[in-house]
């Protein structure tokens, strides 16, 4: 198809692998990559670790979910491009801005989803537990942990697919590297075959995250719920 139309607007297929192989030569793939994927995982530990506290805090305790409900529902109804202008004004056009305003708009999505795996722990069986004397670290290992698991896997398969979004924005309003600021310095120069080889770049690399490592992870440790 892009064949029959102007190749500005739509190179071929060949000029766009063309320009991803010139990019990874020169070295400038493979930094503004690593710089974007520095903020997705920085972005994607601290949304999990904050996230699941406050979920797991409002499945196990009324008066926590009591507490976050409504923050929660506040953070989802707020743009993501609003939460980043607002990082970027309050704390300045810096890293930590950066991957603050990623979490911030991450945070809810985890807590929800981990709130729900604290509600459907199986009662059942803590009581079991708790009348066989098992120690806290026995009851986390083999009763709670595998129960979450799945939601655990949730959280961070649909967060790794919003985080990297999200980042390139904030790269392309506020810094000076990654594939966010590659894309935004190739919009202004009406460059299509960069954006198309920077975006295609960059989705190989979150696929291969996806399959090579979340897929794998969700896969063994379901592996209890299969045989069960």
């Amino acid at each position: 198809m892009s064949y029959g139309v102007q190749s500005e607007l739509l190179p071929p297929p060949h000029e766009v692998f063309a320009r991803i192989f010139e990019e990874a030569q020169t070295g400038e793939l493979y930094q503004h990559c690593l710089a974007t994927l520095w903020r997705v995982l920085a972005a994607f530990i601290l949304a999990m670790f904050i996230g699941s506290f406050i979920g797991l805090s409002m499945g196990l305790n009324k008066s926590a979910g009591c507490f976050f409900e409504p923050w929660l529902l506040f953070l989802l109804n707020i743009p993501a491009l609003v939460v980043i202008i607002l990082c970027y004004l309050w704390v300045g056009l810096n890293e930590v801005a950066a991957v603050l305003a990623v979490s911030i708009n991450k945070i809810p999505n985890v807590a929800i989803t981990l709130r729900e795996g604290a509600k459907s722990l199986d009662r059942g069986l803590a009581d079991m537990a708790s009348s066989y004397r098992l120690s806290t670290a026995t009851k986390l290992k083999h009763i709670i942990l595998p129960q979450l698991v799945p939601f655990f896997a949730a959280a961070s398969r649909s967060g790794l697919a919003l985080i990297w979004k999200i980042v390139l924005v904030v790269e392309l309003l506020g810094r000076s590297d990654g594939v966010g600021f590659q894309l935004h310095l190739f919009f202004q120069m009406f460059d299509v075959t960069g954006i198309l080889a920077y975006s295609i770049a960059f989705i190989g690399v979150i696929l291969c995250i996806e399959y090579g490592l979340i897929g794998p992870w969700e896969r063994h440790v379901s592996k209890w719920r299969i045989s069960s």
